[in-house]
């Protein structure tokens, strides 16, 4: 079995500036985190970060939504690590679906908002979708 062929060689380094491949690591660490935490919490996080009752009729499926929900994190996650740890002239390819995501998390979060007392951890994505933007244009750029 040739497994180069899953992971071939990389083609060529990252040549843009570091500030925004330290911030794709920021985001690496970060959605690790959140998706270990809907993947394995009792809720899923559904009740103790973001604040939605789960002692309710159909809570069960809410947490089972949540750790689903962390599964599909995990593997953003992992892909970018991959692109952080071996296919870093991918940097600004990752930093862009970073944005995109966030973008659609804002986007999704109009359509359909969370009916909660407080604003759970995800919202950052209102924070994180500029600083995404600025990141992904930034690392654009390549070194004189």
């Amino acid at each position: 079995m040739d497994w180069s062929r899953l992971f071939p060689p990389v083609a060529e380094d990252y040549q843009g500036p570091r500030i925004p491949f330290y911030f794709l690591i920021a985001v690496a660490v970060l959605s690790t985190g959140r998706s270990l935490v809907h993947l394995f919490a009792a809720d899923g996080g559904a009740g103790v970060i973001a604040g939605i009752p789960v002692d309710v009729e159909g809570g069960a499926n809410i947490i089972a939504i949540f750790g689903q929900w962390g599964a599909s994190q995990l593997i953003l996650a992992l892909i970018t690590w991959l692109v952080i740890l071996r296919y870093r002239f991918l940097v600004p390819a990752m930093l862009g679906v970073v944005a995109l995501e966030q973008a659609l998390r804002v986007l999704a979060g109009q359509l359909k908002p969370l009916q909660v007392a407080e604003a759970p951890p995800g919202a950052l994505s209102i924070i994180l979708l500029p600083l995404a933007v600025v990141f992904f244009l930034w690392s654009l750029w390549r070194k004189r």
